[in-house]
């Protein structure tokens, strides 16, 4: 299925003359408050975030996976799904593939649909979290960290498969996630866990193409209960750092200990260069990976505002990697994913918000009370009209969910694909 522009353009023909009120009433009021209204439009229009080709199927718990009808059976049909919450949003436009789950069997035609789609190819992501299958070694007890040289070298090379995969589709980053750790006390070494890592990090290093970038993802704890090898900012940090100039700390929102700071842990690693990217979604208790902004929405304003005054003032950062990595046990992905788009980009238009000059000149002076009204009258903002305008503006609906509801989306993809399709990584 592909959504066609007339259908998009009959669709906001419905609901433009709300939407041009609600824009004008906002963009008259930022105005006056010396903003530069087109600016914060285009910055939304410009932000892209990818969308993990295991996320468009259903997720599920180690209980129970309940499908929502329609999946992707192929990373074929995943990238037409991309394309579909693309062509809504038009902050979709890249795919993160997840290795050995998506490997192209055509990789021409692949480039092509993506292409076609105004796709492109983010972080491809390594699996040594799993056994796959005919695999001569296993990862029960950790991956590149593993006390056998064997295993430590299948992962390795696993690694390395995936940085050409990714070289194919003009990728830029590799992921790194470990699952690595220990159940019990005294099953680890902790000293020789994380010197192995280090290791092996180094060796895949060495095969990344001189472009190219090695993110490395952190975790305290699952499936490993006792220890994890990288289980904080810290210890990623300290293994890029181990690597090379060319590799950065990935940081992932659900990946922390209940009330972690996380603003702060993101400003230090642009003052040091050291953020290479993020994994959006939300929690309540652990790496919940629900749907990004439906249960800390203010503490993801809080990351944005740091997040945009280092990219405004953190030169030695690079550009960052954005993804999604959410799950959705009961709603449909695409609309989960929707709605994570929205909470993403009202996050950065809010702290977009925020007079930078006036909050430094309040910390300066000490003024606590100044600080926190700075904040929390941007936060307080409603900027959906902006949002929808930036939408609108780059080809996509005022409405995402609307339309897709509308157009009769899933329904669709059901009569196309049928009813009991499973989506690959699942």
């Amino acid at each position: 299925m592909k959504i066609n522009q007339s259908e998009i353009s009959d669709f906001n023909q419905k609901v433009v003359k709300d939407h041009k009120e609600n824009f004008d009433f906002l963009a008259n009021k930022l105005t006056n408050k010396g903003k530069d209204v087109n600016s914060i439009v285009d910055k939304l229009a410009a932000f892209q975030i990818a969308i993990p080709s295991w996320a468009l199927g259903a997720g599920g718990t180690r209980f129970g996976r309940f499908s929502f009808y329609g999946e992707p059976t192929n990373l074929e049909q995943k990238i037409e799904d991309i394309g579909i919450l693309h062509s809504l949003t038009q902050t979709a436009g890249a795919v993160s593939l997840h290795i050995p789950w998506d490997i192209p069997s055509d990789y021409a035609a692949i480039k092509e649909k993506a292409t076609a789609l105004n796709i492109k190819f983010d972080a491809v992501n390594s699996n040594t979290f799993q056994d796959q299958q005919g695999a001569a070694e296993s990862y029960k007890y950790g991956s590149l960290s593993n006390t056998s040289k064997a295993v430590r070298e299948q992962a390795i090379q696993h690694n390395l498969d995936v940085i050409k995969i990714g070289d194919k589709l003009g990728s830029k980053a590799l992921t790194v996630w470990l699952a690595d750790g220990s159940c019990f006390p005294g099953q680890n070494n902790f000293q020789t866990a994380f010197q192995n890592t280090q290791d092996s990090l180094i060796d895949i290093y060495k095969g990344l193409p001189d472009d190219w970038k090695l993110l490395v993802e952190y975790k305290p704890y699952e499936p490993n209960f006792y220890s994890t090898v990288i289980q904080d900012w810290g210890a990623s940090l300290m293994l890029a750092n181990g690597c090379g100039d060319k590799a950065y700390t990935l940081v992932d929102l659900g990946h922390h200990l209940p009330n972690s700071n996380i603003e702060q842990i993101v400003s230090i690693l642009q003052l040091k260069g050291k953020l290479g990217g993020f994994h959006f979604n939300d929690s309540k208790y652990g790496d919940d990976d629900v749907t990004v902004g439906s249960i800390k929405p203010y503490a993801l304003f809080l990351i944005f505002n740091e997040l945009v005054y280092g990219m405004e003032n953190n030169p030695q950062n690079p550009d960052l990697a954005w993804m999604i990595d959410a799950s959705h046990n009961v709603k449909d992905p695409l609309e989960d994913l929707i709605q994570s788009l929205e909470a993403i980009q009202e996050a950065y238009a809010k702290a977009l918000l925020i007079d930078q000059k006036a909050l430094r000149t309040a910390q300066l002076e000490n003024d606590v009370v100044k600080c926190q009204e700075i904040l929390q009258g941007a936060y307080r903002t409603d900027v959906r009209p902006l949002l929808e305008k930036a939408r609108v503006n780059a080809g996509g609906v005022i409405s995402p969910i609307d339309a897709y509801r509308s157009l009769g989306v899933r329904e669709q993809l059901i009569k196309e694909r049928g009813k009991h399709t499973v989506a690959t990584g699942l």
